[in-house]
């Protein structure tokens, strides 16, 4: 029987599906390649050069000294202050101790920043304890405090979606679950008494993932010892720390260390919300993610800590609105062509 004329055929895709399909997969190829392309990892003691450099072993005082010149003051806090520095063509970050009664902490957060290294962690590239100096990757996006400024430049607007949103989300509670399961044991974020501060202890890097950056207040939960934690010696306040790390005796005897009771992780999941949201920003889709992640979310608001969840069970669920919200999308779009 003779095809009728036509029959098989479709006319052609109106321009707004097209470009809608071509958002569609430039999204995906986004996705799948530039969010996920992470340098190899090199053995312990060593870093990655490059595309082409293989793997080096950490630079010595005598090399920091020699080879490293720094260009400009990028920033300073209580510890460090950073600057913007050259190594053999490639631009660094070089921290330099701000002050001798600072030095303990320098010293700790060079040590965690040694044991830790990782793809959730800033990239060690050499140090000098006698000069009081750590030279680490440099990440021109800079901190997470930036992420708006940077995702309204024009070459980031692709990025600006509710997927690369969420992944970011992903990635900072990867890096918390990777500091409750670290090499060392759980450790504790503790510079993160609000949410400024809390996104100033994370870069941005180009490839739009997240490192922590700033190690110098990681205090360890040794369960077998009984040994818990408390993040500082002063009173902290307000609704972003989590009420365990509240003074108890508001209004009846004013704040005393020795009788403050300690925490232990915990303390992280409370803030995953609010260090969520803020990444999530309010983006097309943004508030669809929120209203799938709320159950968990206000889990993680629980006023007794045992009840909140575990870093994997909110990964878990981060990845199943991931792959729910992905899938719909995709669907909808099939629908429209």
């Amino acid at each position: 029987m003779d095809a009728k004329p036509g029959a098989g055929r479709r006319g052609p895709v109106p321009p707004a599906v097209g470009l809608l399909l071509c958002v569609a997969l430039l999204d995906a190829l986004l996705y799948l390649g530039l969010c996920h392309v992470r340098p190899m990892r090199c053995p312990h003691g060593h870093f990655h050069r490059g595309p082409a450099g293989g793997c080096a072993p950490w630079l010595t005082c005598e090399e920091l000294r020699a080879q490293v010149r720094p260009l400009r003051c990028a920033g300073q806090g209580a510890v460090k202050t950073v600057f913007l520095s050259e190594w053999k063509g490639h631009k660094v970050a070089l921290s330099q101790l701000t002050s001798l009664e600072m030095k303990d902490d320098f010293l700790h957060g060079l040590q965690m920043l040694k044991s830790l290294q990782s793809k959730h962690v800033v990239t060690l590239l050499g140090y000098c304890e006698e000069d009081g100096v750590i030279l680490t990757e440099y990440h021109p996006l800079g901190s997470l405090s930036s992420l708006e400024e940077t995702l309204n430049l024009p070459r980031y607007q692709a990025m600006n979606t509710w997927q690369h949103r969420l992944q970011l989300a992903m990635d900072y509670v990867g890096v918390i679950h990777y500091l409750h399961h670290s090499p060392l044991g759980p450790l504790v974020m503790c510079d993160s008494s609000d949410l400024p501060k809390t996104l100033s202890q994370y870069l941005l890097t180009s490839n739009f993932s997240i490192v922590l950056n700033d190690l110098d207040a990681l205090p360890l939960v040794d369960r077998s010892s009984g040994t818990l934690v408390k993040c500082g010696h002063r009173e902290l306040l307000g609704d972003f720390v989590a009420p365990e790390q509240l003074w108890p005796y508001a209004g009846d005897r004013p704040f005393h260390d020795d009788l403050m009771p300690s925490y232990d992780e915990k303390t992280d999941i409370w803030k995953i919300p609010d260090v969520s949201s803020f990444l999530l920003g309010h983006v097309e889709g943004s508030d669809m993610v929120r209203f799938h992640l709320f159950d968990i979310h206000k889990a993680c608001k629980s006023r007794t800590p045992a009840e909140r969840p575990t870093t994997q069970d909110i990964l878990d669920m981060y990845q199943k609105v991931l792959n729910l919200l992905r899938d719909t999308t995709t669907s909808q779009t099939r629908e429209m062509l």
